[in-house]
């Protein structure tokens, strides 16, 4: 084999991971030493996304499109399976309640009410003023605020498969609008509520260096840590095996479905590669479950998850993952859709903020705040962002509005999984796009009732 820079194949992958690395460094150093960014609240992952963004824009750096678009792809179903398999916290004050189903309600009717406003707006402009849009591009709303760049880049694939035309860099865009969105918007409504005396800003305790304790990084009945396999390779080894599995029922369904129905495998088989991650995200579950099961059988002698590893792994996933997608977007792409794109930006930021305080209120009781702008982060940009606009309100994490977001993530995978037999619906014409509209409206009114069972306030 040439081992020299002749065989680009067998350097390509490095070279693009390390434009990466390096962009993440630079926007690392960047919102730390610049007050503005720092306070901007953007995640580091966004900002380097806009560099690359900017580079490739000027012409000085262009990163590889088919790689930046594969890590993407995977970068969302391994941050996904990585999160599933981590063990859950059952010690935790909300055990028993109803408070993570509620906050899955809370997320996949977000989905919804941006659904809802995304085809709104393009089923209008495509009896209007743009005859040519295709008419279900504003499901890529949700995908693109609500689930993020990996979901945009899936989904908005598919629609180019289907005859739209830049519609995954139209769905990789929304959700660039969306983490500025997180960042601009979820900033300027803290500051609102402080000025409205609503809320008050409070300063940390400065002693998350004290409270990181043995307990942070393992937890009781784990494998030894002096085993002769290190303890991350382990955990590698489960989430990749868990893609594998992954993979292969993804596959086997699709043969099935090419075999039997050979009409449905060409509208189902793009979508179904699309949501791989909820797929990968459900076997995570399973294999959770089925490990639990080995351990207390006795076959198993301790447990193999370690979830302060597979947050490690997650986050790297996902950072690369927001990195890529946004370094990825081709502005060229969206040549005679940046009205649909405008209006899908600034209404979803408002349909989001207006949906999260009614139904907030419903569930988070004392800590409604707290609760509300974690899930406006997330609903907007990532977890992170949820996070991020969380600590402004609430920087030590006191509030269970944080474990929320992870639990309600859990559940709203569940919930959320009727969204793939819409985005199916609606890709095929403009009239299923019309019955599509319908049922998510239906299904938001669901999901209400749902945030209504025992409506009582869930003390924080």
């Amino acid at each position: 084999m040439d081992y020299s820079a002749n065989n680009i194949a067998l350097w390509k992958s490095i070279i693009q991971l390390a434009i990466i690395a390096g962009a993440l460094l630079v926007a690392h150093f960047l919102r730390r030493g610049i007050p503005f960014i720092r306070k901007s609240l953007m995640p580091t992952a966004v900002l380097a996304g806009f560099i690359l963004l900017i580079l490739k824009a000027a012409g000085i750096l262009i990163p590889d499109a088919e790689f930046m678009e594969w890590l993407t792809y995977h970068g969302i179903a391994i941050g996904f399976i990585a999160m599933s398999l981590k063990v859950p916290d059952r010690t935790g004050s909300e055990k028993g309640s109803l408070v993570g189903l509620k906050s899955g309600a809370i997320i996949v009717g977000s989905y919804m009410a941006q659904g809802i406003t995304g085809l709104v707006i393009s089923l209008i402009l495509a009896k209007t003023l743009l005859p040519n849009l295709f008419p279900a591009s504003g499901i890529l709303l949700p995908m693109g605020y609500g689930q993020g760049p990996g979901q945009a880049n899936n989904i908005g694939s598919s629609f180019e498969s289907l005859g739209f035309a830049g519609g995954r860099s139209f769905g990789l865009a929304i959700a660039a609008a969306g983490y500025l969105c997180a960042c601009v918007v979820g900033v300027i409504y803290i500051n609102y509520l402080v000025r409205k005396g609503k809320i008050k800003r409070t300063e940390g305790t400065k002693s998350e260096i004290a409270e990181v304790t043995v307990s942070t990084f393992q937890s009781e009945g784990e494998i030894p840590i002096s085993e002769s396999v290190d303890r991350f390779s382990v955990q590698v080894a489960l989430v990749i095996l868990v893609y594998l599995i992954t993979f292969l029922i993804t596959k086997g369904i699709c043969d099935g479905l090419r075999a039997a129905a050979p009409g449905l495998a060409k509208t189902v088989e793009s979508l179904l590669w699309g949501f791989n991650f909820i797929i990968g995200s459900a076997l995570a579950i399973v294999v959770r479950l089925i490990l639990r099961k080995l351990q207390k059988g006795k076959v198993l002698s301790a447990q193999y998850q370690n979830n302060y590893l597979l947050s490690r792994i997650s986050g790297l996933a996902f950072d690369l993952m927001i990195t890529a997608g946004i370094a990825s977007i081709d502005f060229g792409d969206l040549s005679g859709l940046w009205l649909p794109f405008i209006l899908m930006a600034v209404c979803g930021a408002f349909v989001t903020l207006i949906h999260l305080r009614y139904v907030c209120k419903k569930v988070y009781g004392d800590y409604y705040y707290e609760g509300l702008m974690s899930m406006y982060g997330m609903m907007t940009g990532t977890i992170s962002s949820g996070v991020l606009l969380l600590r402004e309100l609430d920087p030590d994490l006191k509030t269970p509005a944080a474990n929320n977001l992870v639990l309600g993530s859990s559940f709203g995978i569940l919930l959320g999984a009727p969204l793939l037999i819409l985005v199916s619906l609606a890709s095929r014409s403009y009239t299923m796009s019309l019955v599509t509209l319908a049922l998510l409206a239906v299904y938001y009114v669901i999901l209400l009732l749902i945030v209504n069972i025992k409506r009582k306030t869930n003390k924080g």
